[in-house]
């Protein structure tokens, strides 16, 4: 089990493309660098790179990673190698490095499916097509749609500084869709209110 959870040299996005484009399965740039992406330009600096697969896909994934890397099982604040022929049912996130002593690489978020459709693990009423869960740049890099993205910062139960100042980056650049659904996916996930949600009518 690793305890070095601030250990990160994380791979660039060429890089990221390099290792994933060769894996046949649905596969995106997530966290803060979808949002860069997306912008066109890179705001701040990055802790690690997040990328996003389907959770039916994970053995694939795994097979085409597992020898030229080491894989580990996020789960409840604790590090373990995740198995071959393991399937995780419940883990959400898996962290990357080149063995048990290199800094960490890159992480992979497995999303829930059903059907063609994308399901948000914290409120699964929320749902988007498979087909509208993803955009490409210029050079054919996936990304996940900046309200996604946007959704997964703000529905956390702790938003961070970062969250906020990449949703105020972002929040100008969203289309009207956009600007709506993100708003209507807060207050299904939070009908009491959230603290974007001002923002998001305000531009509307």
């Amino acid at each position: 089990m690793r305890t070095d959870y601030d250990h990160w040299r994380p791979i660039s996005i060429p890089d990221a493309v390099r290792i994933f484009a060769e894996i046949p399965v649905h596969w995106y740039v997530a966290g803060g660098w979808a949002l860069d992406l997306h912008l066109g330009e890179q705001t701040r600096e990055h802790d690690d790179i997040d990328i996003l697969i389907l959770r039916e896909e994970q053995a694939v994934v795994y097979a085409a990673l597992a020898q030229d890397w080491t894989l580990y099982k996020a789960d409840q604040g604790t590090l373990s190698l995740w198995e071959e022929g393991e399937y995780l049912y419940s883990v959400g996130d898996v962290w990357v490095s080149k063995d048990h002593k290199a800094p960490f690489s890159f992480q992979i978020m497995l999303v829930e499916t059903e059907g063609d459709h994308w399901i948000y693990r914290r409120e699964p009423s929320i749902r988007r097509s498979l087909r509208d869960i993803a955009l490409k740049t210029e050079q054919g890099v996936p990304y996940l749609k900046p309200e996604i993205q946007l959704l997964y910062k703000g529905g956390s139960k702790n938003i961070r500084e970062k969250d906020e100042r990449d949703f105020m980056k972002v929040l100008p650049c969203l289309n009207d869709t956009a600007r709506v659904w993100l708003a209507h996916a807060l207050r299904t996930q939070f009908p009491e209110g959230h603290p974007w949600l001002d923002s998001l009518n305000t531009m509307a």
